[in-house]
């Protein structure tokens, strides 16, 4: 049987089901106010959700605080409304992914509980521990300032357990057979349920056989592989995206030498570069970023993103590249954290520049792997500063100006909403923009259904072209058919002269996607044109009926 490749066509859908529709009135979002939103995601273009975190849990870590891998935490419904979810998605044609986090549990799991409670438990081992303290337990945070150690004492152990995170978040002990298999036995639990796919969390951490050197030392990959044909077994199209944070060069250990163990992993080596290009206007970084990821084995795909549900991370800049993004797009130190990232969302990081918005997001759309898309990212929705930490960007989709901005009937919501000022419900919501056929919610709409008709983005070989610093001009070749797209990331028009050099439709006219636009060759068969400040132009090159755009795009 053919594997499926129905990841290298979608554009995934990132939501978290607390803060996307409250369908009980209590305040907090649920899977039957998901389930009534369908809908919507299928008229956007979502090929596939990803969901955060529903399990069962404290919830002192926005769900990452896992108490129970097998449930559905009664806040968000029950397993039947997550079975419902599903199979009303699968009706929709959207497929659902969602996070497996296995790095740590909450310390309120069972499988902690019974491992503390004696050295003879048998499930010790399914954690780290220590009878001594660490000497390196102050090294290594992931969250420098919100962390003081990675070694904590547990007084009925009368042990020392460790945690790559917070301290209610001790980490398994993932080179325990017993542990290996728990994880296989709930990715297929998942799966029966409608299941698609999963976002392994922190997936060095969960691969790394020793747990203070994930970063630079021998890593059980095998264990990628066991995961993928077992979910793939349980079902054939299934997919593993990971996170990890890595160097290109590193990547393709992840998805093995023939892609036998990842589908997907997030380019994190892309994304700072996409923020450097448009604070500066100097595209070059990100030219070379992307040809840096040219790692990926036959069946792999890179996944790109602009905002997720974390911070923006530009540890992979230099510091000097670092402080001109952070000085454009977070000036102010509330806006920043770690000392590495920025905790703000797209829109306002622009100043709300609608042709920046518009370009970041094109630049997603065309970039070769597949694009997600955060939620309210469609409307430009921003973020709540006063909200500590991540929980900046977490707060409520923006359906309407009603009150509670439609997210809930309940007398208050339980997720802090964005009220006032330019970003709040009242100015940025579904409702008006579905009425505004020239909003950024329609215009992102038209340009992933352009995304959805060009498979030679998904499947196809990409060359970058030779122009200005300032335009990132790429050419998408796949089955004889040849797509040519261009960016301005300089804040004047700039002239772009683009040779397409021999094989690849040279001599043709270059017809519009976006538009009734059309190039012509000039006489040594090259193509000039004026972009615009902060322009993009989407070409198709050749057969001008396979290019002629409607006038709603």
């Amino acid at each position: 049987m053919v594997q499926s490749l129905w990841y290298k066509e979608a554009l995934i859908y990132c939501l978290n089901v607390e803060s996307f529709m409250d369908g009980n009135g209590d305040g907090i979002g649920d899977f039957r106010g998901l389930i009534r939103r369908l809908d919507y995601l299928e008229g956007i273009g979502a090929g596939a959700v990803w969901l955060m975190p529903f399990q069962p849990s404290p919830r002192k870590d926005h769900g990452y605080d896992i108490a129970d891998y097998y449930g559905v935490d009664p806040r968000f419904g029950t397993l039947g409304d997550f079975a419902e979810f599903t199979h009303e998605c699968e009706q929709r044609g959207i497929r659902v992914l969602m996070d497996l986090v296995f790095n740590h549990t909450s310390n309120q799991h069972p499988w902690f509980q019974e491992s503390r409670s004696s050295p003879d438990s048998p499930r010790r081992d399914w954690y780290i521990w220590s009878d001594k303290e660490p000497p390196n337990r102050h090294q290594g945070m992931v969250f420098p300032g919100l962390q003081d150690a990675l070694w904590d004492y547990d007084k009925k152990a009368k042990a020392w357990y460790f945690h790559r995170f917070f301290k209610f978040q001790p980490d398994l002990n993932m080179a325990n057979p017993e542990v290996q298999a728990e994880i296989l036995k709930v990715i297929g639990f998942w799966i029966k349920l409608g299941v698609s796919g999963f976002r392994l969390d922190a997936a060095p951490f969960i691969i790394a056989t020793d747990e203070h050197e994930a970063d630079t030392h021998e890593m059980e990959f095998e264990f990628l592989r066991d995961m993928r044909r077992f979910s793939q077994f349980r079902r054939g199209d299934s997919v593993l995206l990971a996170e990890a944070n890595v160097p290109p060069e590193h990547a393709a250990n992840y998805f093995g030498a023939s892609g036998e163990r990842l589908h997907m992993m997030f380019d994190f080596h892309v994304n700072p570069r996409i923020f450097y290009a448009l604070a500066t206007g100097d595209a070059e970084p990100l030219k070379q970023g992307l040809e840096d990821s040219r790692v990926n084995p036959p069946g792999t795909q890179w996944c790109h993103f602009l905002r997720n549900h974390d911070e923006l991370d530009l540890s992979r800049l230099s510091e000097e590249q670092q402080a001109k993004v952070f000085e454009r797009m977070a000036p102010d130190d509330s806006m920043r954290v770690f000392d590495r990232g920025i905790r703000r969302r797209l829109a306002p990081m622009l100043n709300g520049d609608r042709r920046k918005i518009e370009l970041a997001n094109s630049v997603l759309l065309s970039l070769p792997g597949t694009p997600m898309l955060r939620y309210g990212e469609e409307i430009g929705m921003g973020e709540d500063l006063s909200i500590a930490g991540r929980g900046a960007i977490r707060t409520p989709m923006q359906w309407n100006d009603d009150r509670h901005a439609g997210f809930t009937t309940a007398e208050t919501s339980m997720v802090p909403l964005i009220e006032d000022g330019p970003y709040g419900f009242r100015q940025i919501n579904v409702a008006d923009q579905r009425r505004d056929p020239e909003s950024l919610l329609n215009w992102t709409e038209r340009v992933i259904r352009l995304r959805k008709e060009l498979p030679e983005i998904g499947y196809g070989e990409f060359d970058i072209l030779n122009t200005n610093p300032e335009i990132l001009a790429m050419r998408f070749r796949w089955k004889g058919a040849c797509i040519v797209i261009v960016h301005n990331f300089a804040e004047e028009p700039r002239e772009v002269v683009l040779d397409l050099g021999d094989g690849s439709g040279a001599g043709s006219p270059l017809v519009s996607l976006l538009s009734y636009e059309r190039d012509e060759p000039t006489d040594d068969d090259g193509y000039t044109m004026v972009l615009e400040p902060c322009g993009y132009r989407w070409f198709r090159v050749g057969d001008p009926s396979e290019g002629l755009a409607r006038k709603d795009r």
